[in-house]
C-alpha cells in the first residue's frame, strides 16, 4: 500500500526482445558471413579465370617501363610513310602509329621510326644503320593474306585501312586499262612479295618485282616497265606527285625524270585490308586492337579521321575515277578486359597521348567529318 492507503500498482516488468527479431538478426549475420566467404573464394577465380586488365596486358607484352616503341614502316610511299630528307617521316601509317602509341602510353618523342622493306615486315626486322633490329610493330601497308599469317608468321591486328589493287601508266599511254587482262604482253612491275605476281601471269602480261614501289614508279619513268600494279592507296601518291594539296602543300616526289601518271581503276572487288603486324605476343595484339577499337567508337577520338584527311582525302580529285581508299575505319575487334565497377566510376579513359594533335595541316586540310557521315568512297 502506499502512503494514502491505497494498493501499490505493480510496475510492468521489462519485455524480454521477441524470439523472432532475434532469429532475423541471426539470419542477417550468417548470410554476411556466407557472401563475405563466397567474395573470397570468388576473387582468385575471377583473377584467374577472368579476362585480364588492361595493366596486366601492359606487362604481358612487354611495354611497361619501356623507353621507346620501335616502329617499322615503308620510306618511300608519299601519302602513306615516306621520309623526308630532315629525317621528319610524315603519311597515313605514320599517323597511326602515333595513334596506337597514344593509346599505349608513348608519347610522340617515344617512338621510333626505322625502313623496312616488303619481305622484311614478317620477321619485323627493319634497318638501323648497318644492321637490323627487331621492332615491335610493323605498319607498312601490309595486306592481311592467310598465306603471310599461316607460311610466314605474321600476327596481325584488325584491319584499319581498306583500299584495292589499281594499276598506273603513264598519262600519254593510250589505254584503257580496265582489267590485268588489257596489260597482256606487256611488263608490269609489282613488289616482290606482291599476291598480284600469279595473277599479272595469268593475265598474259610480264610481272617484274622490285622491292620497294618507288623502284618501280622509277623504272616506268625511264622507260623499262609499262605499267605498275600495287594498292591503290599507295600508288595514289606517285599519280598526285606534287601537286598542291587544299592548303597548298605538297608530297616531296625525289624521283627522277618525273612524267605525269593515270590512275586506272581495274575493277577489283577484292579488298586489300592493311593490318599491323604484332608479333607471337597475344598481348600486344591485343592492345593494338583495343587502341583501334577506341578510334573507331570513342566520339572524343578522332585521330583516324585526321589521318585520313591529312594524307589520302584531298588527293581522291586528283586520282579519279580509282578510288584512293575507304573513307571510313574498318569494323575494329573488341577485347573484353576485366575492370572492377568503381575502376569504371573513378578512373578516367585513356588519353590517347600520342594521337596527332596536330598533324593534320602535314599534306591538307584540318577537316574532322563526323562519324557516320563518310562515304564509302568506291
Amino acid at each position: 500500500m502506499n502512503e494514502a492507503g491505497e494498493p501499490r500498482t505493480p510496475e510492468p516488468a521489462a519485455s524480454a526482445p521477441p524470439r523472432r527479431g532475434r532469429a532475423r538478426r541471426l539470419r542477417l549475420v550468417a548470410l554476411a558471413v556466407v557472401l563475405a566467404v563466397l567474395a573470397a573464394a570468388m576473387v582468385p577465380i575471377v583473377l584467374r579465370l577472368g579476362p585480364p586488365t588492361r595493366d596486366e596486358l601492359m606487362e604481358q607484352a612487354g611495354l611497361k617501363g619501356k623507353p621507346q616503341l620501335l616502329v617499322g614502316v615503308k620510306d618511300d610511299q608519299p601519302g602513306v610513310s615516306q621520309r623526308l630528307p630532315n629525317d621528319v617521316w610524315k603519311g597515313f601509317d605514320v599517323d597511326i602509329a602515333y595513334m596506337i602509341a597514344g593509346y599505349l602510353g608513348f608519347d610522340r618523342s617515344q617512338v621510333r621510326f626505322l625502313p623496312v622493306e616488303s619481305e622484311d615486315r614478317a620477321r619485323r626486322q627493319a634497318r638501323d644503320g648497318d644492321g637490323f633490329v627487331t621492332v615491335d610493330l610493323v605498319i607498312a601497308s601490309y595486306s592481311i593474306t592467310r598465306q603471310r599469317q599461316e607460311d610466314e608468321g605474321a600476327v596481325f591486328s584488325a584491319a584499319y585501312l581498306q583500299t584495292e589493287q589499281s594499276v598506273i601508266t603513264l598519262r600519254g599511254d593510250p589505254g584503257p586499262v580496265s582489267s590485268l587482262e588489257d596489260l597482256a604482253d606487256r611488263t608490269v612491275c609489282t613488289l616482290t612479295t606482291s599476291t598480284a605476281i600469279p595473277r599479272l601471269r595469268q593475265a598474259g602480261a610480264r610481272p617484274i618485282g622490285r622491292n620497294r614501289i618507288s623502284d618501280c614508279v622509277q623504272e616506268m619513268f625511264d622507260g623499262k616497265v609499262s605499267a605498275v600494279t600495287s594498292d591503290a592507296a599507295i600508288l595514289a601518291g606517285f599519280v598526285t606527285g606534287d601537286r598542291p594539296s587544299d592548303d597548298g602543300r605538297r608530297f616531296p616526289v625525289t624521283l627522277r625524270n618525273v612524267k605525269p601518271l593515270r590512275h586506272w581503276d581495274i575493277g577489283e572487288s577484292a579488298a586489300e585490308r592493311w593490318g599491323v603486324n604484332t608479333g607471337p605476343k597475344e598481348a600486344l595484339r591485343d592492345l593494338v586492337d583495343m587502341a583501334l577499337y577506341a578510334s573507331a567508337r570513342d566520339p572524343r577520338n578522332s585521330a583516324w579521321e585526321e589521318a585520313y584527311t591529312a594524307n589520302f582525302r584531298w588527293q581522291q580529285r586528283y586520282n579519279l575515277p580509282q578510288s584512293v581508299a575507304v573513307q571510313q575505319q574498318p569494323d575494329p575487334r573488341k577485347v573484353e578486359v576485366r575492370q572492377w565497377p568503381w575502376e569504371r566510376i573513378a578512373l578516367p579513359a585513356p588519353a590517347y597521348p600520342g594521337s596527332p594533335a596536330a598533324p593534320v595541316g602535314a599534306f591538307g586540310p584540318a577537316g574532322r567529318p563526323r562519324r557516320g557521315r563518310r562515304s564509302s568512297g568506291c
